[in-house]
């Protein structure tokens, strides 16, 4: 069974140039966890993900080891999030991210994000975008698939 059975081929994406306020937006509206960045000629150039956003409000290390764990003021560095909104994708997203082929194995992609930690990763071939796999899409293909066979066996 090959990535290009089971994965999403209806896949929404933003350009480098998206406001990330719409990226936030798509990703509470829709329950997007993460969504691919794709050029004028839909070639991936990134992905950004609710963890980039959430990022920048992580207090940085040297504000740390300045003011001690427990005094920075965790609320106030909530509040930053209308900075985040304000910034294009390209400054949060990771660039040249890891894809698989359309043809490759769905094991063989579900060990791909299992070594990355990944929940979901962008298909592409020849650096365009051509959809999404995500570790459910997988499980249900190969549970449809055993269960039809073991089906027909009974």
């Amino acid at each position: 069974m090959k990535v290009k059975d089971v994965m999403s081929r209806s896949v929404r994406s933003v350009t480098p140039e998206t406001q990330v306020v719409e990226v936030a937006s798509l990703m509470c509206l829709y329950r997007y966890h993460g969504l691919p960045v794709v050029d004028a000629d839909e070639r991936l150039v990134g992905i950004i993900a609710e963890r980039d956003l959430l990022h920048t409000l992580f207090p940085k290390l040297e504000k740390l080891v300045a003011e001690g764990l427990h005094s920075v003021d965790l609320d106030q560095e909530m509040a930053r999030y209308s900075e985040t909104l304000r910034m294009k994708t390209s400054e949060l997203m990771t660039p040249n991210p890891v894809t698989v082929d359309p043809e490759m194995h769905v094991l063989r992609a579900a060990t791909v994000m299992v070594r990355h930690n990944f929940r979901r990763i962008p298909v592409a071939s020849d650096g365009r975008l051509l959809g999404m796999l995500s570790i459910g899409d997988v499980h249900k293909a190969i549970f449809q698939a055993n269960v039809t066979s073991g089906l027909k066996g009974s």
